[in-house]
């Protein structure tokens, strides 16, 4: 691989394995891993703490005027092996993959002002290039002129069954059809809101990983990025 580097927008539906593929091509790279969902997960988070959301109904101008305290930062972890997603300096990369968070994530990014926001450091993040992130609108919003855009998919059923499994590893009591019901509703909203919906670009190639291990989708990824960057 040359010096030349470049910015890689990871784009799909919830629960298809694109912050995994984005962490490990960063890694395999040297690139800087932005873990936008995370970012949004970080959001929701604290309106759960602070009480700024009920029955999944944010109190929007609430959430608005708390984003001027939030400071998203993240870190590699050496020891465990992963990116690492602090708010305002403390670790809650954990607490932010637990299904409450889940549940509530989507509704609170359609509010356009957080989505703003989150662009904003998003944009700055990758002036320098040498990128990796991944969402639902980094290819069509964020980075529209990324030289490498991938549409991440996979069929609901296997994406259910593979947060299922993530879960349950984690020692969580879930629930396969409270879980599929879930993929299914933030397709439906991610793909219909407003504000930065869930949108394949024009230019991005599309992978779809239902048969697929994660080396494999890797080593296809990293060869387009060599495609890109070596000029073959």
């Amino acid at each position: 691989m040359n010096d030349k580097k470049i910015i890689i927008a990871i784009d799909g539906h919830s629960s298809c394995g694109k912050s995994t593929m984005a962490k490990s091509l960063a890694q395999r790279l040297g690139y800087v891993y932005i873990d936008t969902g995370a970012m949004y997960r970080v959001v929701t988070l604290v309106a759960l703490r602070n009480g700024w959301i009920e029955n999944k109904i944010p109190d929007t101008q609430k959430v608005i005027d708390g984003l001027k305290d939030i400071k998203i930062t993240f870190k590699w972890d050496e020891k465990a092996g992963k990116n690492t997603t602090f708010l305002n300096g403390e670790n809650v990369e954990d607490e932010i993959r637990q299904l409450k968070v889940s549940e509530n994530v989507s509704p609170i990014s359609t509010i356009a002002e957080v989505r703003h926001e989150m662009v904003r450091q998003q944009r700055e993040n990758g002036k320098n290039k040498g990128i990796v992130m991944d969402g639902r609108d980094i290819g069509t919003v964020v980075f529209p002129h990324a030289e490498l855009k991938i549409f991440m998919t996979a069929s609901p059923e296997i994406r259910a069954q593979r947060r299922y499994l993530e879960l349950t590893e984690k020692g969580d009591k879930v629930n396969f059809e409270e879980i599929l019901a879930n993929v299914e509703g933030r397709d439906k909203i991610d793909s219909t809101r407003a504000v930065g919906p869930l949108k394949q670009a024009d230019d991005a190639l599309i992978l779809d990983n239902s048969e697929l291990t994660r080396e494999q989708q890797l080593d296809w990824a990293v060869n387009k990025v060599k495609e890109i960057t070596e000029g073959k």
